[in-house]
């Protein structure tokens, strides 16, 4: 028996079941041989360059990647919108703060304003409105007593656990239909943006100077 062969085939059958939990394809031999032929399929199509829409008058990629990534915020947010409706949230930044302190434990107010990607008013209305419902704590921070540490209270947890059905669901939407590989692939590619760009916005560089710097930092050593 060739054995190798053999572990090569459970290994892609359990490809196929992670690639499947939404059921898109039959879970049968029809199934697993349609998921096999759309992963050959798109591996043919990697080499070729998409087209987009302005392309022929030389709208560049940059452009297209930019726009995109602001249609799909909007997107998100239509439907984490629709996650909270008729809820006790106000809005998603209420419940991804509450996420992020469920998920990361006790921290100061600025390292969950940070951790969200934003700004320091922005992020402290936020918090401020999520102590005045009682969904989080404050207490002092013994290295640093000019720092409050925040951690989300059982009420918190409760409000957010009632609400994460629609909030997985909203979750699952952004994805839309990429298959597991696809998914994978996209998240490796935003993770390296991610990285690029997260150490650039702690700087909080003044607005008018930001593309200036940027420019001569990177775009004048990178070109392309």
């Amino acid at each position: 028996m060739n054995y190798p062969l053999l572990k090569d085939v459970i290994h892609l059958l359990e490809r196929f079941e992670h690639a499947n939990e939404r059921a898109v394809y039959s879970k049968d031999l029809n199934g697993f041989q349609r998921w096999i032929y759309e992963q050959q399929k798109e591996q043919l199509v990697l080499g070729e360059d998409p087209d987009w829409e302005g392309k022929e008058n030389g709208r560049s990629a940059e452009s297209v990647i930019s726009t995109l990534f602001v249609h799909l915020n909007r997107y998100a947010r239509s439907y984490s919108k629709s996650a909270i409706h008729g809820s006790v949230f106000s809005s998603q930044e209420d419940f991804i703060y509450l996420i992020n302190l469920k998920a990361f434990g006790t921290m100061t107010k600025m390292e969950l304003i940070k951790k969200n990607i934003q700004d320091k008013p922005t992020g402290m209305q936020i918090i401020n409105r999520l102590i005045k419902h009682g969904w989080v704590r404050q207490t002092n921070s013994m290295r640093d007593k000019r720092s409050k540490l925040i951690e989300i209270s059982e009420e918190g947890k409760a409000c957010l656990e009632a609400q994460m059905h629609k909030i997985r669901q909203a979750t699952a939407m952004v994805a839309g239909d990429l298959s597991y590989s696809e998914k994978m692939d996209l998240i490796r590619l935003l993770t390296r943006l991610n990285e690029f760009h997260h150490p650039i916005f702690r700087e909080q560089m003044d607005p008018e100077e930001l593309l200036r710097k940027m420019n001569a930092h990177y775009l004048m050593s990178n070109p392309h």
